[in-house]
């Protein structure tokens, strides 16, 4: 199956130039090639009428093969009359009469083909013509040089006649490396050595992209302009920095290049250097001039290409040079804190060995211990912290064991509580909007990603699991993780926490855990209040009907409206009214004498299994089960835990009733300790 490629310049900067389309590998060729067609045409229409892309980087790429024609003959496009390069090089490209847009495109084999779309709407495809090559560029070609001087000579011969593409035919000697025609060519007409092409290229710039040392030395010597830059603003002398050639360099500096130009990117010769790291060829630019701190349209210096791009050596040299180590780029980063968010170790060692600022964050408020432990490079972080201050973190509204917890890099967060970062520093108000359940402690995230080593850590340095608005007891409930809530519980999780957004009459945290009676049992036997399940605001009176949701079960996470969802309304959706019964039966264990509502009532009559369910609820309760009630209440469930350590029942978490003097008022079921009786 033919693939076809399409090629069309537009002004968006957006190179489809040989783009595959295998994706439609089911079309047939015909379908294709009409496809690709449409495409080109419809990129056409969309940058202008017979506009071309000057703009476009990618577009400007040559081959850097000297042993082939230059672009101008291999990719041939439509037949024009030989006219001299203007000074100016037009911006519109001639096209035929009648013609609204023209689009160039290749088959899958290979093909060129051209589309011309009328002003009437009928579109004509046809093989692209392929272009005849001037005499005297033939001779260039191939490298004939005697051919070459006998056409000079003749009086028809026009070195001014471009090409397509405002190729002439000095512009051919300097990308095919032929300096003794450039010679020849000049000798006859000196005035041509800067003439450009329609991309602004001059001969000089051509032999620079290619190398052709003799070449570049023949224009310069005959004159050329080192300075005249292409449609990027690039110069000579940046194009002989990008292509490390120091030997190039030097003869341009030496003919008087401008070292400080910038490109349209506000680059100079010095970033492009630098970014290389070719030490030889930056002293040379800084001996010439360059100067080290001039900033690109984003503010960024030289010594911020070299943090950021890992090139100690250049690095070592700029600072040598009196290059400023806490330069600031656009968005406030500076060469540490690229160098922390790219990983390169030895750079910020390097940085901080030359007393580099730690402290200083960028306009996003993160510092450079922010970014590295982020990425986690434990290694970083291990060499920042004795240079960071803790207070200049706290002002930043956000700890790096935010980020450590949040990424779940677990060695950092080990290193940062160890060299004392405050577990418990919550999130500014800023930080914490950017996260939807507005959470504000490392222990939420650690808790939400179910890291279960993180939790522990943080917890174990004493981390507070009530700081945040929505408890991360409730996140470890909804995903299951009972090894995650145990370890919450035993360090003083609120059982009885709520969620501000949707207010219940009983704690959240039973809501989660419906149907898993185990975990339910846990909570109460952790001090869950269980008799806030049994106060209904209806009691004995008809109950509304249950509003019905799409999804059928009872979210959480949806909006509800202002008023307190009701216990019973929980229990009583699709999703947990199976399981009414047994939930019903949990919860009467943890609680005295309770009415139940009319709806609980409901639930329990409509199975026969459940009727002593409903039994147990009825007066009076067992006197046991008053007489742990009580003195659960009176000590409460932490004193119960740390002074009671003999075997008591697991159900009850209480000690064994004879350890405490208790007498019991059966007529007014009243308890009071120490021996006192009722009056």
């Amino acid at each position: 199956m033919a693939v076809a490629h399409v090629s069309m310049p537009s002004t968006t900067g957006t190179n489809l130039e040989f783009a595959d389309y295998s994706l439609y590998s089911n079309l047939s060729d015909n379908e294709l090639m009409q496809l690709a067609i449409e495409r080109s045409l419809s990129d056409a229409q969309s940058s202008g009428p017979g506009s071309e892309n000057f703009n476009n980087p990618a577009a400007l790429n040559m081959p850097t093969l000297p042993c082939q024609a230059p672009p101008s003959h291999r990719r041939p496009q439509q037949q024009l009359e030989p006219t001299a390069c203007p000074a100016n090089p037009p911006s519109e490209t001639i096209k035929p009469k009648g013609v609204c847009s023209v689009s160039h495109f290749v088959t899958g084999s290979g093909k060129r083909m051209v589309a011309y779309r009328r002003y009437d709407g009928t579109m004509q495809v046809a093989p692209e013509p392929e272009e005849e090559l001037e005499p005297i560029v033939k001779a260039i070609l191939d490298g004939d040089v005697g051919t070459v001087r006998l056409l000079v000579k003749q009086p028809s011969c026009n070195l001014l006649t471009a090409n397509k593409d405002g190729w002439i035919p000095l512009h051919e000697a300097a990308y095919c490396g032929q300096d003794q025609c450039i010679k020849i060519l000049l000798r006859a007409q000196p005035g041509m050595v800067n003439h450009r092409t329609l991309k602004w290229k001059t001969p000089l710039m051509l032999a620079v992209t290619m190398e052709h040392l003799a070449c570049v030395e023949s224009l310069l010597e005959n004159g050329a302009d080192p300075d005249i830059a292409n449609v990027e603003r690039e110069t000579p002398l940046y194009k002989a920095c990008e292509k490390e050639n120091p030997a190039m360099v030097a003869m341009l500096l030496n003919y008087g290049a401008s070292v400080n130009k910038n490109c349209i990117q506000g680059w100079t010769a010095l970033h492009e250097s630098v970014c290389r790291n070719n030490v030889e060829i930056c002293e040379m630019l800084v001996k010439a001039g360059a100067k080290v701190n001039m900033p690109n349209m984003y503010g960024i210096t030289p010594i911020f290409v070299a943090a950021q791009s890992g090139k100690v050596d250049a690095l070592r040299m700029l600072l040598k040079n009196g290059a400023d180590l806490n330069s600031q780029a656009a968005d406030g980063a500076t060469a540490l804190y690229e160098a922390c968010k790219n990983g390169h170790e030895d750079v910020v060692e390097f940085l901080l060995s030359q007393n580099a600022d730690a402290n200083k964050p960028g306009k996003t408020g993160l510092m450079p211990i922010h970014i590295a432990a982020q990425r986690g490079n434990d290694g970083i972080v291990a060499m920042l912290i004795p240079a960071t201050s803790k207070a200049r973190v706290r002002r930043t509204g956000i700890s790096p064991l935010h980020l450590a917890a949040e990424r779940n890099r677990n060695d950092i967060l080990e290193l940062l509580i160890e060299a004392g970062f405050d577990v418990n520093a919550t999130l500014s108000d800023d930080h914490s909007m950017m996260y939807e359940d507005r959470r504000s402690s490392a222990l939420y995230s650690a808790v939400m990603n179910n890291n279960i080593d993180a939790t522990t850590m943080l917890l174990e340095a004493g981390a507070n699991p009530n700081l945040d608005t929505f408890n991360p007891l409730l996140v470890a409930l909804r995903q299951g993780c009972i090894q995650t809530v145990t370890l919450l519980v035993q360090h003083g999780a609120n059982v009885n926490a709520y969620i501000p957004t949707h207010p219940t009459t009983f704690p959240a945290a039973v809501m989660f855990c419906l149907k898993y009676l185990t975990l339910l049992k846990y909570l109460m036997d952790n001090g869950c209040d269980a008799l806030s399940c049994f106060s209904c605001v209806y009691g004995s009176n008809p109950h509304p009907p249950i509003k019905t949701r799409r999804n059928v079960r009872y979210d959480v996470d949806e909006t509800t409206e202002n008023t307190c969802v009701q216990f019973c309304e929980v229990i009583s959706t699709e999703t947990y009214s199976r399981w009414a019964g047994p939930i019903i039966d949990v919860l009467l264990d943890y609680v005295g004498h309770v009415k139940l509502c009319a709806r609980l009532i409901e639930h329990l009559d409509s199975y026969h299994e459940w009727q002593g369910i409903k039994e147990k609820s009825m007066p009076p309760r067992p006197l046991m089960q008053l007489c742990r009630l009580k003195i659960r209440k009176l000590l409460g469930i932490n004193r119960l835990k740390k002074i009671c350590k003999l075997p008591v029942p697991p159900r009850w978490v209480l000690p064994r009733p004879e350890l405490f003097q208790v007498s019991f008022d059966v007529s007014q079921k009243r308890l009071f300790p120490d021996g006192q009786t009722a009056c």
